[in-house]
C-alpha cells in the first residue's frame, strides 16, 4: 500500500501573539526571527494517521511538501516518526499561491508520483485556516474525499473513517484511491525515534521543480491565484463595564434589574 501525506512548513502557533505582525501594504502577517517553522500540527495528525495505517499492514509512506526555503530539519521531521519518503516542490514560480494553485501544483506532483492509494492531509493548516487544499487536491485528481477524520481503518480495499460531527461522529466507507483530511480528534502524534532520526539521515528529499512536473507557469503561483485579499486585518474588540450601585445590596439588585429592563435584556 502507498500512502500519500501532505505537510506543510508554518510558524510555530504556539508563539507568542506580540511576535506576529500584519503587513497592510502587502496583505500578510509577518513572524520575527524568534519565530520558529514548524510542521502543521494538523499534517502532523495526518502523517501519525499513515504510520498507525502502517503498523498494521505493509506500506510505503511519503511525505509531499511545497514551498520556497523549506526547512530541512521541520520537513523531515515526518522521517523522523517514521514516514519513508520525502518529496519536496521548491520553485520560485510556486512563490505567493493560493489554495487554487497550492492545490493544482500538489495533485500535479502526486499525479507523477502515480501509484499510491490514499492521500492524507491535515484538515486545516495553522496559519490561514482556510482548510481548502485537501479537497482542491482530491477535486483535481477525481478522487471522493472524506474530510474531519479522527480514525481510519483500511478494510478490503476500503478506508472505514470515523470524522468528526458538531454532536459526535459519523463512519463512512470509502473506496480507495481517496483523499481524506484528518483532525486533531486522532490523538497525539508519535515522537520521533532515535532509530529513525538514525535512518532518516541517509534519506535525502527528491526536489521537483516547475518544469519536473510539466505545469504552465501561469497555473501556479502567484500568477495562477484565483483569490484576491482585499484586506487583512485584526480584528478591534472593545468592551466597557458600568457598575451599578446602591446604598444597599437590595437596592443595588433593584437597580441592576430596573437597568437591564430599560436595555430590553429582562
Amino acid at each position: 500500500m502507498n500512502i500519500i501525506v501532505c505537510i506543510k512548513e508554518v510558524a510555530d502557533p504556539e508563539a507568542p501573539a506580540d511576535e506576529f505582525k500584519l503587513d497592510p501594504d502587502k496583505n500578510i502577517l509577518v513572524s520575527s526571527p524568534k519565530v520558529l517553522k514548524v510542521v502543521n500540527p494538523f499534517d502532523e495528525q495526518a502523517v501519525e494517521a499513515a504510520l498507525r495505517i502502517r503498523d498494521k499492514r505493509e506500506a510505503k509512506v511519503t511525505i509531499l511538501s511545497l514551498g520556497l526555503g523549506i526547512d530541512r530539519v521541520v520537513a523531515k521531521k515526518p522521517l523522523h516518526m517514521g514516514a519513508d519518503e520525502l518529496i519536496l516542490l521548491e520553485d520560485e514560480a510556486f512563490a505567493d499561491g493560493d489554495s487554487w494553485s497550492t492545490a493544482y501544483a500538489l495533485a500535479s506532483a502526486i499525479r507523477k508520483i502515480g501509484d499510491y492509494d490514499l492521500v492524507l492531509c491535515g484538515r486545516q493548516s495553522a496559519d490561514s485556516n482556510a482548510g481548502q487544499i485537501g479537497p482542491g487536491i482530491a477535486e483535481f485528481l477525481g478522487l471522493p474525499s472524506v474530510g474531519i477524520a479522527r480514525k481510519i481503518e483500511i478494510i478490503d480495499g476500503k478506508a472505514k473513517v470515523e470524522r468528526v460531527t458538531t454532536n459526535g461522529y459519523e463512519i463512512v466507507d470509502v473506496v480507495l484511491p481517496a483523499l481524506i483530511t484528518v483532525s486533531n480528534e486522532l490523538g497525539p502524534a508519535r515522537y520521533p525515534s532515535i532509530q529513525n532520526i538514525r535512518k532518516s539521515e541517509k534519506i535525502q528529499p527528491i526536489i521537483w521543480k516547475r518544469p519536473d512536473l510539466g505545469l504552465d507557469p501561469s497555473a501556479v503561483g502567484g500568477q495562477g491565484r484565483r483569490l484576491k485579499l482585499l484586506k487583512l486585518f485584526q480584528p478591534v474588540f472593545e468592551a466597557t463595564c458600568e457598575m451599578v450601585e446602591g446604598e444597599t445590596p437590595e437596592e443595588a439588585g433593584e437597580n441592576l434589574a430596573l437597568r437591564l429592563r430599560g436595555e430590553k435584556i429582562l
